[in-house]
């Protein structure tokens, strides 16, 4: 976007000097106009959440079987990895295999060792279900007693044991295990606890 024509923004959207001397010259005397403009008239888009990251870069050797790992975009766990010999031009290889944890899908990747990929921030937490509405989303209260509604179930065969779980539950708890990852989350199993 060309503010007051100034276009040479970052990737953060700080203002990027030109390396040309005349054009620098140009561009700052641009700047001292910018500098006077009301800041009621420039717009400010909104930046989000708490700056928590949904991912962190960790390099491709330290990684380990059972691990999380995105490949292509997909958060997925690790079931298989092999690591190839260092060839004539340099970098061992590994190759990993990973299994989509939302939808069991089978995902590969090849990288050298020693550059970086992204590992998710995965949690999982344990919460008892309160109710489900009848097209399967939960209404849930979690150790500190904090209300969480809005947890769809998904999966056709956990929604039903949750509702036959519900119908005879007598005085038992109907615990459910969710699994969050880059803003996604799942239900992963259902106990009963007495």
């Amino acid at each position: 976007a060309e503010y007051m024509g100034i276009s040479q923004l970052d990737y953060c959207g700080h203002i990027k000097m030109p390396k040309d001397r005349r054009a620098a010259k140009n561009f700052t005397n641009r700047l001292d106009v910018v500098d006077t403009v009301d800041s009621d008239e420039l717009m400010v888009e909104d930046q989000g959440d708490s700056g928590a990251s949904l991912f962190h870069p960790v390099q491709c050797s330290a990684l380990r079987k059972n691990g999380y790992v995105l490949i292509k975009g997909n958060v997925c766990k690790i079931v298989e990895m092999a690591t190839s010999k260092t060839g004539k031009h340099g970098h061992a290889k590994v190759h990993m295999t990973g299994i989509d944890v939302f939808t069991g899908k089978k995902y590969e990747d090849i990288c050298p060792s020693t550059h970086n990929m992204s590992v998710p921030e995965v949690d999982r937490k344990e919460y008892t279900v309160v109710d489900m509405s009848r097209d399967g989303y939960l209404s849930l209260l979690d150790d500190a007693g904090k209300m969480k509604t809005g947890t769809s179930v998904g999966d056709e065969s956990l929604m039903k044991t949750i509702r036959e779980k519900l119908d005879n539950q007598g005085n038992d708890d109907i615990v459910v295990s969710i699994l969050t990852a880059m803003d996604k989350e799942m239900v992963m199993s259902v106990k009963v606890v007495k």
